[in-house]
């Protein structure tokens, strides 16, 4: 879900404005050349700086959310400081190798299919203003059958099993060595391919709230800002003078809003993932086979807060940074490779 973070800068932004013809290799008509390919750039690494900069929080959630027995009677920061004490401070990066992998494809992936459904939606529906962000933004991350966000999900969520059980392994305890023996492992011992899909319902489900919710809010911030005070919060584009920007810190700002109120919605989800994802490593693996049964099981042994919701402060900590790089790096990609 957090990579819906680094297609969401597009959110607050209209359709790029036709520029006007130059001549010479190096005007505008050469740099829409390739214009898929820019896109896909910008989005993918925007999704790798903002996974890299959260990667220790992301590994200290997992082991939360899921009871990890060495530090399910720690809080937050408690885990946060075992963790390099326990297995070295590389510790707290375990499992980021397979996030690089997945998460580049997955983040740019999506962030074309926002850009698609957006236009779409404008052009074939009539549909504009905060309402065709919102909707956009959800097709982009929970359309089943045509959205290629969801084919990115498809396509990746392999990897994010591996990663998730990569991150929850403890020092002196490991069952995987590394991401092609995890691989290897899960196909021959959990019911070949299919075994590396558990828990995709709930990821399903939870990417459209989760999506929908985040494009929504930072575009409205971004749009509400720059209408009524553009010389306090806003600034030219570096690569069109044309176009109206975000100063950096509040892009950070309307970045890090726009996550944890999508963090909030979707959070339920989020911990039933990860808990099917585990699988045959949790001991309670044969009374979770199911979405259902496992919010039930989470629920009923312990409770909304520290079952459903286990987690959720270290998530608002680690998702506004997310959110934030994610988002600034991707409006400085754009400049980059000139989108604007």
């Amino acid at each position: 879900m957090a990579a819906a973070a680094a297609a969401a800068a597009l959110a607050a932004a209209d359709p790029p404005p036709a520029m006007p013809q130059a001549a010479g290799a190096g005007g505008p008509a050469a740099r829409r050349d390739f214009y898929w390919l820019r896109s896909f750039l910008a989005g993918g690494i925007a999704g790798c700086c903002a996974k890299t900069t959260v990667a220790p929080l992301d590994r200290v959630k997992v082991l939360l959310q899921a009871h990890n027995h060495h530090y399910k009677h720690l809080g937050v920061f408690s885990a946060l400081r075992a963790v390099p004490q326990k297995e070295g401070y590389l510790g707290l990066y375990k499992g980021n190798g397979a996030m690089m992998i997945r998460i580049f494809p997955y983040g740019a992936i999506q962030f074309m299919a926002f850009e698609h459904y957006k236009t779409l939606i404008t052009t074939k529906l009539g549909v504009s203003g905060h309402v065709h962000r919102l909707m956009a933004g959800s097709m982009a991350g929970s359309d089943l059958l045509y959205s290629p966000g969801m084919t990115a999900v498809i396509c990746t969520y392999p990897l994010d099993m591996v990663r998730v059980r990569l991150a929850f392994q403890v020092k002196g305890e490991h069952t995987y060595t590394g991401i092609i023996h995890a691989f290897k492992t899960i196909y021959a011992k959990e019911g070949g391919f299919l075994g590396f899909y558990r828990g995709l319902m709930p990821t399903i489900l939870g990417m459209a709230p989760y999506a929908g919710v985040s494009f929504f809010t930072f575009g409205t911030l971004k749009s509400v800002g720059l209408s009524h005070a553009p010389t306090l919060l806003g600034r030219p584009s570096t690569d069109n003078p044309n176009v109206l920007v975000l100063k950096t810190h509040i892009n950070l700002l309307c970045g890090g809003v726009a996550g944890a109120i999508a963090q909030t919605i979707s959070y339920p989800f989020d911990v039933t993932r990860r808990r099917m994802q585990l699988g045959t490593v949790l001991p309670e693996f044969e009374k979770c086979l199911t979405m259902w049964e496992t919010m039930k099981y989470v629920y009923g042994h312990h409770g909304i807060r520290k079952g459903l919701y286990r987690g959720l402060s270290l998530n608002y900590i680690r998702c506004v940074p997310s959110q934030a790089v994610a988002f600034t790096t991707y409006e400085l990609m754009k400049q980059f490779f000139h989108l604007n």
